[in-house]
């Protein structure tokens, strides 16, 4: 018998929440790709990270800098988790990130994030 084992919002808030790169890494299939939508990278033309190593690399990147983050709502059935968080850098800047998850096995196989940033 197989188990497959759930991301949960708890799961994901406690990694995010806790900047831990390597637990946000690990929910990722090797294959994963994580869409970007923000000021810099308009919908025509998303930054895309595929597989799980440039996942891990930019999350290293992210959970690094002196930020706070915090889940404020988040919603899972199984085979998709949805969420969104509110981040702060030290000097007040504010950054909105909406998410939108599809998972299959387990992992996070697809991703799309649209983030806002203060001016």
């Amino acid at each position: 018998m197989t188990t497959t084992t759930v991301i949960s919002p708890a799961d994901l808030k406690r990694a995010i929440e806790g900047r831990d790169a390597r637990a946000l890494a690990a929910f990722y299939a090797d294959d994963a790709l994580l869409r970007i939508i923000d000021r810099d990278n308009p919908p025509s033309r998303p930054r895309e990270l595929k597989g799980r190593r440039a996942i891990a690399s930019y999350y290293d990147d992210v959970c690094g800098r002196p930020m706070s983050h915090r889940i404020e709502s988040a919603i899972a059935d199984g085979r998709a988790l949805a969420f969104t968080q509110a981040c702060t850098y030290p000097d007040g800047t504010q950054v909105f990130c909406a998410a939108m998850l599809d998972i299959e096995c387990g992992k996070i196989v697809r991703q799309t994030a649209v983030q806002a940033w203060d001016a």
